[in-house]
Formats: structure tokens, C-alpha cells, sequence
């Protein structure tokens, strides 16, 4: 029964992120009534993802070594960063043409790292294939080309946000019963 949750999470949150590029004059016959649909379907495949997982049989695929979890932390770290930065107005969110993306992305590669099991690789691959098919579909789409950049006092603005979120995740983490900070607690 995981499984069957996490796949529908997975293939909901993708489906329903990708309507606007895969199918854009169905999404938009639904106006502004169909924004209220995605997020309804968004609220409704992270339920999903998040039950599936939790309840998904331990498959064990590799045993991956405990130091990666030190890189997996810099790099959700970083990827928090990019997410916050995204909207900040510095250089990193004029300068990247899909921040939020590619911190999806990086996201996804450090939970691979760190998490050896079937139900990891259907949650966090499943979402790294998302964010990859998003950003091919919005490259084929519309060309881009940098604004200008904004100061840099606001990429670390957003990176000390970044970091007190980074932290804030950490604590949930642990709240969840899942110690993020590599070895055993105490």
C-alpha cells in the first residue's frame, strides 16, 4: 500500500505541475478556478508522498557510507539557498534562469545519496525527473536571457534566511525521528 501512495504522490505532483506545459489550453479553459484544482492536487501528493513513504516497505538497494551524509547536509543547504535566493532579488535569482528548479534537483541527489532504499529512490528520483522534464519543457518553450543583477547584500540576506530554514528543516527532521546530522544523536 506505500508504494501504491508514494508512486500516486509522485505522479500527482508531477502531473499536476506539468498540465501547464503538457496540455496549456486545457489548464487554461479552467481560469483562475484551476489554479485552486493544482493546489488542491499539490496538497493532496505531498499527503501522499509523505504516507506512502513513511508506510513503504524498507527495500534496501545500497548501504551508502556515513560521510555522505556530511555532503548531503552542504548541499541541502545550498539548495535552501538557491530556493530562498530564488525571490530575493540578488544575483543568484537574475543570474540562474531556474533556481527553484535546480535546487529541487539538488535536493533530490543529496537524498539519494544518503538513503540506500527503494522508497527514497521512487520519492527522491521521482521528483529529480520532474524538475528535469520542467526545466527541458520550459527551455523549449521561451528563450531567456539574464536581468540585471541585484546586490549582493541580498544573497546574504538570503542565505542567513536560508540557513535558519535549513535549520528549521533539521528540527524537523529529528522531530520526525530521522537524525540528519550523521552518526547517532547525544
Amino acid at each position: 500500500m506505500g508504494y501504491l501512495l508514494l508512486v500516486s504522490g509522485v505522479a500527482l505532483w508531477s502531473g499536476a505541475h506539468l498540465w501547464k506545459r503538457l496540455a496549456p489550453a486545457s489548464r487554461a479553459r479552467l481560469g483562475d478556478p484551476g489554479k485552486g484544482l493544482v493546489a488542491l492536487a499539490l496538497v493532496l501528493s505531498l499527503v501522499l508522498m509523505v504516507y506512502g513513504y513513511r508506510w513503504a516497505a524498507w527495500v534496501p538497494l545500497w548501504y551508502p557510507p556515513l560521510w555522505l551524509t556530511h555532503l548531503n547536509n552542504l548541499l541541502t543547504l545550498l539548495a535552501v539557498w538557491l530556493f530562498v535566493a530564488s525571490n530575493a532579488g540578488g544575483r543568484i535569482g537574475t543570474r540562474m534562469r531556474h533556481p527553484q528548479l535546480t535546487a529541487v534537483k539538488i535536493w533530490a541527489v543529496a537524498h539519494l545519496l544518503v538513503n540506500g532504499d527503494l522508497a527514497a529512490v521512487v520519492l527522491f528520483g521521482g521528483l529529480l525527473a520532474w524538475a528535469v522534464a520542467e526545466v527541458i519543457l520550459i527551455n523549449r518553450r521561451a528563450a531567456w536571457s539574464p536581468s540585471a543583477p541585484g546586490p549582493l547584500w541580498r544573497d546574504a540576506a538570503a542565505f542567513a534566511a536560508a540557513l535558519a530554514l535549513w535549520l528549521l528543516i533539521a528540527w524537523v527532521h529529528v522531530w520526525l525521528g530521522v537524525w540528519p546530522f550523521g552518526g547517532t544523536p547525544g
